[in-house]
């Protein structure tokens, strides 16, 4: 069925048993001396185990001064870390993978509070395990005091301008300090080499060190590593000249390369280097002997355009790949967005790509290639963009915390997934609710054992995700409801749509428990004078279609995610739009790439944005609002409101049913609004306890 993606190929010496690759992607797994944690090993493990034929983990640092990006990535400085490497390699290998490590340097996007403290805590941690918690609580303090630039600063190839998310100082790094970085990462793979690794990856992309030599909006160095495309060059020229001269010409070497740094993308078309000086660069490495080149674009400045959210269409950077493949001999390795095998296998037959990278199809489904090589690609758990993984590992990280997936509550905790207690003796439990909380938690109760019914008022599935994918360029969220609602009915899991549930009826059913999941209701906040009027509606009326306004003059209340995206839809059908928002910046809370990519799509339309602004009343033909520091307040025309204020929980029910002795939970929305990741992990965790 898919036969070109499971079939062998050899970057140099080393044979892949298929064209399936899993992409780096750091999610914390690790310990802060840098070794892999048996948690980190079983995540890899189950990935191998469900058919991926070369695993490239998270970054790995290649020396404890200044290539941190989290304090519990993998590193190869130390040789003490040799063994324990060792130890994971034989088991990705037993479980039918091939291992390549990530050689890994953040540069000006580092994290500075990591440079005096890591190298102290690790001796220590390495005597007392326990001395991790004590640096995970100090995390924030350092961090704080790095935001106010108290703090070490970073290594950069020069002088040059901040990155956009990243270190808060940074410093030109010295002839002696670029030469003793080099000789880091070429000490860093002879150590991968000796541990039984297959394959080392220079990470040359996302707009690390690597790339920031080769770039010329960063390295703005005078000496022989900065100035012309060949200078810029070197630096990465002479790391892989002594992997060469250390490992052998054996030793599988893959450079993963920004092809085009994508600043033409957010409107800066001057910066960096493009397409053409990518493709020369590819051209450059396989000369230098590369065995593959694993092709990515962008950095930190422009997010979007390497770390896709949801609104971005599969394979649309594929043309990338295509262009680096039409000028080397040597393998392709690509993501390009892929979201499903067929798009695989296409794009290989097409000629995009040899071998198909991906980090999120992966953590969203470990089974995603043995699934597709069965002849069940159907069955595919698929990754919607929603950006729950990089959002959480971020806030996680500083800890002591993993990542998560918004959809896979098995990541980190493999094994105790798999082994769940079966409680449930068929006991029967009721949920109230099919979006995502609803599925998750009957998903979970069926694991363990319990006969699950699910009732929805609703005549589909969905709840609040059919709002959220009504949206502009929203439409994948709903693959979600898809595929936990085929997992669930693939446990038993009943469902009943168009019903209606209380409490007589359902404490009639004698259920062992009700879990509530009905979501939320669009807040209508009584308190402000006018609200119920009918020119007056509510974000999901929009959404939906089911309120058509066109040529209006709208004021938008509210700019959170559902408040955006309700503005691009009223913008794209002709209205002129204004956006009240109480808070000093525009959506407060949200994480900065979707508020990035919806602002992309609203800038264009001129719409007007009143900031610390708070809506007091709505009139006939004009709202009034105050100024939060002034407190002066306005008139303003407007044809119409729409509040997009967030939700109030639907749990009415949770006290009715106490009052008459059955055990109940809410979950989700049903608790405390939020988003797709928040319901489904707090219905499994809730769920657990039932």
């Amino acid at each position: 069925m898919f036969d070109l993606m499971f079939s062998p190929m050899n970057i140099g010496t080393m044979t892949v048993k298929n064209r399936v690759v899993m992409n780096a992607a750091e999610f914390s797994l690790g310990q802060t001396d840098g070794t892999p944690t048996e948690k980190m090993i079983r995540y890899y493990e189950a990935r191998a185990k469900g058919g991926v034929g070369l695993i490239i983990p998270g970054i790995c640092r290649v020396n404890d001064m200044g290539a941190t990006s989290t304090f519990t990535q993998l590193s190869m400085v130390n040789d003490w870390q040799i063994e324990p490497m060792h130890k994971m390699a034989e088991r990705i290998h037993a479980a039918g993978a091939k291992l390549c490590i990530q050689l890994h340097h953040p540069g000006r996007q580092g994290y500075a509070s990591a440079i005096n403290s890591l190298p102290l805590v690790i001796p220590i941690q390495r005597r007392f395990p326990g001395v991790m918690d004590v640096m995970f609580k100090a995390t924030p303090l350092l961090m704080g005091l790095e935001q106010k630039k108290i703090c070490m600063s970073v290594q950069a190839p020069s002088d040059c301008e901040l990155s956009a998310h990243g270190a808060t100082r940074i410093h030109a790094m010295s002839h002696r300090a670029v030469q003793k970085l080099r000789d880091d990462f070429i000490a860093a793979a002879v150590r991968c080499q000796k541990a039984g690794v297959d394959a080392v990856e220079l990470h040359a992309t996302h707009g690390y060190i690597l790339q920031q030599f080769l770039s010329p909006n960063t390295n703005l160095r005078t000496d022989e590593y900065g100035g012309s495309f060949i200078n810029r060059m070197r630096f990465i020229t002479e790391i892989i000249q002594g992997i060469r001269t250390q490992c052998g010409r054996d030793f599988p070497l893959i450079v993963r390369l920004c092809a085009d740094e994508m600043y033409d993308r957010i409107g800066q078309p001057r910066k960096g280097y493009g397409l053409e000086t990518g493709k020369q660069i590819a051209v450059e490495l396989e000369k230098l002997g590369v065995d593959a080149i694993d092709v990515s674009s962008a950095c930190y400045d422009a997010y979007n355009y390497w770390l896709e959210p949801t609104s971005f269409e599969p394979g649309w950077r594929a043309y990338l790949a295509k262009a680096i493949k039409e000028v080397v001999s040597i393998p392709v390795i690509a993501a390009n967005f892929i979201r499903s095998p067929e798009q695989a296998e296409r794009q290989i037959a097409e000629g995009y790509q040899d071998f198909v990278g991906s980090a999120r199809n992966f953590i969203c489904d470990p089974d995603w290639a043995k699934k597709a090589q069965e002849g069940h690609p159907e069955q595919i758990r698929r990754c919607i963009g929603c950006l729950h993984c990089i959002k959480s590992f971020i806030e996680n990280a500083t800890v002591g915390k993993t990542g998560e997936c918004a959809l896979n509550v098995a990541v980190g905790i493999e094994k105790e997934y798999a082994e769940m207690p079966q409680v449930g003796e068929g006991k029967p439990v009721i949920v109230v609710g099919a979006g995502p909380a609803g599925l998750s938690a009957a998903i979970t109760l069926a694991r363990r054992g319990f006969s699950v019914k699910v009732l929805e008022k609703e005549a589909k599935a969905g709840g609040q995700v059919n709002v959220a994918a009504a949206g502009p360029h929203k439409d994948k969220l709903h693959w979600c409801i898809e595929d936990l609602s085929r997992e669930a009915e693939a446990l038993g899991v009943t469902f009943e749509f168009g019903k209606e549930a209380t409490a007589d009826a359902l404490a009639a059913e004698a259920p062992y428990a009700v879990v509530l999941a009905a979501g939320g209701t669009p807040l209508r906040p009584r308190s402000i004078p006018g609200v119920s009027q009918p020119h007056v509606f509510t974000a999901p009326q929009i959404l939906t279609g089911e309120v058509a306004l066109k040529g209006k003059k709208v004021a938008v209340i509210g700019s959170g995610l559902t408040g955006l995206e309700t503005t691009e839809a009223l913008n794209e059908a002709g209205n002129d739009v204004t956006v009240i928002e109480m808070a000093k910046t525009v959506a407060p809370g949200a994480w900065f790439q979707f508020v990035d990519d919806s602002m992309s799509r609203i800038k264009p339309y001129g719409t007007e944005f009143l900031l610390n602004t708070a809506l007091c009343s709505i009139c006939e033909d004009h709202i009034v609002v105050q100024d939060q520091k002034t407190k002066r307040r306005s008139f303003l025309p407007f044809d119409n409101v729409v509040l997009a204020m967030g939700v109030r929980p639907n749990n009415a029910l949770q006290k009715q049913l106490e009052d008459k002795g059955v055990k109940v939970v809410s979950v989700g929305d049903a608790a405390k609004g939020g988003t797709i990741g928040h319901a489904v992990h707090d219905a499994f965790n809730k769920t657990l306890l039932l």
